[in-house]
């Protein structure tokens, strides 16, 4: 349930719901230009291709396992960095966005679930039946053709680039909760250090938003960030080296050791593969920093909290209370309001100071800000 199937279901949700406030029929169709639509329908093509190689070859486990992974880049890449596109509200987002977010979300879906029937039956069916009314009754996902992968884009160059940039942001965002920085408050700075980075400068903005930093710096000086230290498994590496294994560990000490294109690890005349060591990044004072999965790169996190920041994450943190608000008071997702904020001193100078950038994300007309002592509240109504 929490991985399969309401991932599925809360993506067709969020179809529905904007789909639906449009008023628009949406179509079928793998054209659009927009850097993640691109993304999303190449990812969809190697999901039908890998489905049916996976299919044909009895392979159920591994086509779970595709299924399961795609979801992943779908909910938590695709339409998180896409939400805005759907409701219009920010700044230079135009009608055939709108549109080209609105029908790509719908090819992917309906390819999804084609792809998903053989596994999850009755909710493929289901959101099939949704997303392609049948008057007559005699439709089913079950009846229809085996997706055509080649209907779909393909674009692996891309597809490894994104995947790659979904990396870097799960890794930098792990960094924010173990230091309990909340989501919200945005950050200086996040360096990705490491070869051939400088190639992922045209996602750049991606992470940006994602990790909500107000700068990423793309280097290929690990040394500027901190230093890897090799950790060998001493209790995995000791019944295969015997004797060998206090070299292996004083080598690693002494920093003697070197990576190798495959990801295995030179040291004291051996060679270490996965399972059997553990890299791990040395920061630098004041920052964090941690490795990508591969150790072929690394992340640093500028940690330091200036009262500009702060001041910026409160007036996020009250965006995050009004969106409560109208959803408390059960507001169609495009109704524009007139929202009351009631605010401690510091919180409602933060608001002040960013009102205009509120109003936009909380699609208020008209924004009062009244000082209180105590918790942050707020009342909303529809904008007459």
């Amino acid at each position: 349930m929490r991985l399969v199937i309401n991932p599925i279901w809360n993506a067709y949700a969020f179809f529905t719901l904007y789909a639906n406030a449009d008023g628009e029929r949406a179509t079928l169709r793998s054209d659009s230009t927009g850097l993640l639509d691109r993304y999303v329908l190449a990812k969809t093509r190697e999901l039908v291709e890998s489905t049916q190689a996976r299919m044909d070859a009895f392979d159920i486990a591994g086509t779970c396992q595709d299924v399961l992974s795609f979801l992943d880049a779908l909910n938590n890449w695709y339409i998180r960095r896409s939400r805005e596109r759907f409701w219009g509200s920010g700044a230079g987002v135009t009608q055939q966005d709108r549109a080209d977010a609105r029908d790509t979300l719908f090819t992917v879906l309906s390819t999804l679930v084609e792809v998903a029937a053989p596994l999850l039956p009755f909710l493929s069916e289901e959101i099939h039946l949704g997303l392609h009314p049948d008057p007559t009754g005699t439709d089913s996902v079950h009846l229809t053709d085996w997706p055509d992968a080649t209907a779909l884009p393909s674009d692996p160059e891309l597809v490894a680039s994104m995947d790659r940039i979904r990396e870097i942001c799960s890794v930098a965002l792990g960094l924010r909760e173990d230091h309990r920085l909340r989501a919200r408050l945005p950050l200086r700075r996040l360096t990705i250090a490491g070869p051939e980075v400088a190639d992922l400068e045209a996602l750049a903005s991606l992470v940006r938003d994602e990790v909500n930093v107000k700068e990423v710096v793309l280097t290929d000086d690990v040394a500027a960030i901190g230093t890897f230290r090799l950790r060998p498994n001493a209790r995995v590496l000791g019944p295969r080296l015997g004797k060998a294994v206090q070299d292996v560990i004083r080598a690693a000490k002494a920093g003697e050791w070197a990576v190798a294109d495959d990801g295995t690890v030179a040291i004291a005349g051996q060679v270490l593969h996965g399972g059997e060591f553990e890299l791990a990044i040395e920061a630098r004072e004041g920052a964090a920093a941690a490795p990508l999965h591969g150790n072929d790169a690394v992340v640093e996190l500028d940690i330091d909290v200036t009262p500009e920041l702060a001041a910026e994450g409160l007036a996020r943190d009250v965006v995050r209370l009004v969106q409560q608000a109208r959803k408390d008071a059960d507001l169609h997702v495009t109704d524009r309001i007139a929202a009351s904020l009631h605010l401690p001193s510091d919180v409602a100078a933060a608001v002040d100071a960013h009102r205009d950038w509120v109003a936009e994300q909380v699609l208020a007309t008209a924004l009062a800000i009244e000082v209180v002592e105590g918790e942050p509240t707020a009342t909303v109504a529809v904008s007459t």
